[in-house]
């Protein structure tokens, strides 16, 4: 039989409309977003000029919501959330929100539905509330501290990028059991190791003696330099019940030193002392006698360095042993105060306060 062409069309047809579709490819489904909930203290990043060109500016002045705004792309890095703990600038960070801080932070990182936080933070004391917060969460999930340098108004601010580079590391499962991180300048820095190093550079924060932890720059994998063990999360301490930590007092040796500034905070009830000394942590022989009675009197004395690296070590230049002293290591003055403040809520026997040291 001859088949017409529109037969053969028809035939075609049916055959067609019974025969068994071929599956079509199905993309792949795509991961569920990191839930990292922002904490923001004020600073610098959230400041604001009076006018453009102004040297001067406002700290804390910018929500947590207007900063989110400013750095563009970061709903594509996490599911984000934020809460602002206090409005300062960290020249006038204290007990209160430190402990506020810590708590909220610990209570967040205890929930599954979380799995990061970020601080923002001015840079004046950043590095001792990151050593802060490292000392007393105990998590392995990524915080990761971040400030700037220019406030948010101001021409070239880098708290956009540095914001952006946090979410991304706090994002990053490679982040967890770091211990507590700080990002500037696509650069990672661990809570311990970092400094500040300049008043006014982009560049300040520096790790001096061990080096960064990372290099994180925006579009591109964290590249981590150190191992998650270099860096481990402590919360070696409690702070359950505690509305502040004992008093600790910086005095700073220089030429001519005398017994003065030791006397004046051992009558202000200092509970420790630490020595920003020179050199190898020392000081003239009239500051290191004073020293020696406030230890003799139950003050426990913390020698560090003014020097912006290196260690300081037992029974060197100072005999540790027989004036009850302790060596900071490696922790400048600033560190050392935090860790001495701590150590006090657990002891005042500087045996016990020097292993402290060596293990946090």
């Amino acid at each position: 039989m001859r088949r017409t062409p529109l037969a053969v069309a028809a035939l075609a047809a049916f055959l067609a409309s019974t025969a068994t579709a071929a599956p079509q490819a199905q993309p792949a489904p795509q991961p569920a977003l990191a839930r990292v909930v922002i904490l923001a203290t004020g600073g610098t990043i959230a400041g604001v000029q009076p006018k453009e060109g102004e040297a001067g500016y406002q700290s804390g002045a910018v929500s947590v919501e207007s900063l989110v705004a400013a750095a563009p792309g970061l709903e594509k890095l996490a599911a984000i959330e934020g809460e602002q703990i206090a409005s300062i600038g960290s020249q006038d960070m204290n007990d209160f929100v430190w402990i506020k801080l810590a708590r909220r932070a610990a209570e967040l990182l205890a929930s599954p539905d979380v799995d990061g936080i970020v601080v923002t933070h001015g840079t004046d004391t950043l590095e001792e509330t990151a050593y802060f917060l490292h000392l007393v969460l105990k998590s392995d999930k990524p915080v990761v501290l971040v400030g700037s340098m220019r406030p948010s108004t101001e021409l070239s601010a880098e708290g956009p990028s540095n914001l952006y580079n946090a979410m991304s590391v706090a994002a990053s499962p490679e982040a967890r059991g770091r211990g507590v991180l700080v990002v500037a300048n696509d650069t990672v820095h661990a809570a311990r190791a970092l400094q500040k190093t300049n008043t006014t550079s982009v560049q300040t924060f520096i790790s001096v003696n061990r080096g960064p932890a990372a290099e994180a720059l925006k579009g591109t994998k964290t590249h981590w330099f150190l191992p998650p063990a270099a860096t481990a999360p402590k919360g070696t301490f409690s702070i359950a019940g505690l509305d502040a930590l004992p008093r600790v007092d910086v005095v700073y040796a220089h030429e001519n030193a005398d017994g003065v500034p030791v006397k004046a905070a051992v009558a202000a009830g200092a509970k420790g002392i630490v020595l920003a000394g020179v050199g190898d942590g020392n000081a003239t022989k009239e500051m290191v006698d004073a020293l020696a009675e406030a230890a003799k009197a139950g003050v426990v004395v913390v020698r560090s360095t003014r020097v912006g690296s290196g260690v300081v070590r037992r029974n060197i230049e100072v005999n540790d042993d027989k004036l009850g002293f302790v060596a900071a290591l490696e922790l400048n003055p600033q560190k050392a105060r935090v860790l001495l403040r701590l150590a006090l809520t657990k002891t005042k026997d500087v045996k016990d306060v020097q292993r402290i040291f060596e293990e946090n």
